[in-house]
């Protein structure tokens, strides 16, 4: 293995180096690079203020800690991401109970009949699809939801979400296998199971 000397661009944009002493140009690459689709992940997670908080936070850590970023290991996308779920396992309580209150209104049938006839009935299947969806979601442990919804919601593949959360590959890829399968047991929306898996 070669080594890497600092201000080197051997690895290419995707995985520059942090390590210089002026990082701020890097760091706005970076962020025009990749805040945007963070944020869109991160939001679909827990809402859009928080995630317009998460993005900040989550490149003042990386900003924070740009020693630890070793692009040999992985895509700066995915140390981001890896980054940014961590964040998110600071919200996890918020993030459930948001989801066990949405099943429980599918348990209960309390929906909210706002609008016009065949609209309304409409509305209601959507509610009652998502409240089931959330259910399920709710169910999975913290490491599946993390692994499906950064395959899912952030667009990242199997390859990058190892690298984001630290794990084989192979671990990922067996996760993605095991937690569809117990989706199309377990959440009776059969379309949003297959847009998630």
């Amino acid at each position: 293995m070669q080594v890497i000397h600092e201000g080197s661009e051997r690895w290419g944009p995707d995985r520059p180096d942090l390590g210089g002493p002026e990082p701020g140009p890097a760091f706005g690459r970076l962020f025009d690079a990749h805040a945007a689709q963070l944020r869109r992940y991160l939001a679909r997670r827990v809402g859009a203020e928080p995630a317009n908080d998460l993005v900040a936070e989550t490149f003042l850590v990386a900003l924070r800690r740009r020693e630890t970023y070793r692009p040999e290991l992985g895509t700066a996308r995915s140390w981001l991401y890896g980054i940014a779920t961590n964040l998110l396992r600071h919200h996890v309580r918020s993030e459930l109970r948001g989801l066990q209150a949405t099943a429980r209104l599918a348990r209960t049938g309390e929906v909210s009949h706002a609008n016009h006839d065949g609209r309304v009935a409409e509305q209601v299947d959507a509610q009652v699809r998502a409240a089931q969806l959330a259910g399920a979601l709710a169910r999975l442990n913290p490491a599946d939801r993390d692994t499906l919804l950064l395959v899912s919601w952030a667009g990242l593949e199997p390859g990058e979400v190892a690298e984001a959360l630290g794990i084989p590959p192979g671990t990922v890829r067996s996760r993605l296998h095991r937690i569809r399968r117990w989706l199309r047991t377990n959440a009776p929306a059969q379309e949003e199971v297959q847009d998630l898996a």
